[in-house]
């Protein structure tokens, strides 16, 4: 039994939820078309190109959510659900959660999209443990703000470091699953890091550390 841990965007699915996400909210009306999509894609591609400031773009993604009330907030996650992430679920990647369940590996979802966006995909892949951006939330209210570290780079090794404190898991035999440059921290910590239809950054540095490189496509 060993941990086998997944990031979600662009490994476990055929996407971005974070960004799909953003144009979900703009295909809504919920914000302005222009403006919205310009910054949800600006940020998208700081993301892949490694400079994301990960505080500015939580406080963007979470601000339309300010504004609905919990009931609405619900209704859109589930809309989101069905129209955005369903379509990008990879066969292939619910095949390779299946075979870690079936040698009774722990299976850990880590990603840096936050929690409200990710605990329902989460749940859809059959995967308890999540690991997210935790949005502070303040009698209820979602104040914009990061609640602890964020989910990212290196805050991923320091967000799963204070998971195993709490429990009885190592990283002995452990797997990791990611397709971004952004994890390789993490990746390095593991005993088997695998790059899922990496981007070019990752690519080139698992083939030089002899890491198998798969896809889930």
């Amino acid at each position: 039994m060993s941990l086998a841990i997944f990031d979600l965007d662009n490994t476990l699915l055929g996407g971005d939820s974070d960004h799909s996400w953003g144009e979900f909210m703009v295909e809504r009306k919920i914000v302005d078309e222009i403006s919205f999509k310009k910054a949800n894609d600006q940020f998208y591609e700081d993301y892949k190109a490694g400079n994301l400031d990960i505080e500015a773009y939580v406080a963007f993604a979470l601000a339309p959510l300010r504004t609905l009330s919990t009931q609405q907030q619900q209704q859109f996650q589930a809309a989101f659900l069905e129209q955005k992430i369903k379509p990008l679920m990879l066969p292939k990647a619910q095949a390779l959660i299946d075979k870690h369940r079936a040698a009774g590996d722990t299976l850990m979802i880590i990603t840096a999209t936050n929690r409200i966006i990710t605990a329902p995909i989460a749940e859809l892949l059959g995967i308890e443990i999540l690991l997210a951006t935790d949005p502070e939330i303040i009698n209820g209210e979602i104040t914009g703000k990061i609640d602890g570290i964020p989910c990212f780079q290196d805050g991923k090794v320091q967000r799963l470091a204070l998971w195993m404190e709490n429990t009885n898991e190592t990283l002995d035999g452990s797997y990791f699953y990611s397709d971004s440059f952004n994890d390789i921290p993490l990746l390095e910590q593991v005993s088997y890091p695998y790059a899922v239809d990496p981007d070019e950054k990752l690519e080139k540095h698992a083939r030089s550390h002899g890491w198998p490189v798969i896809s889930l496509r």
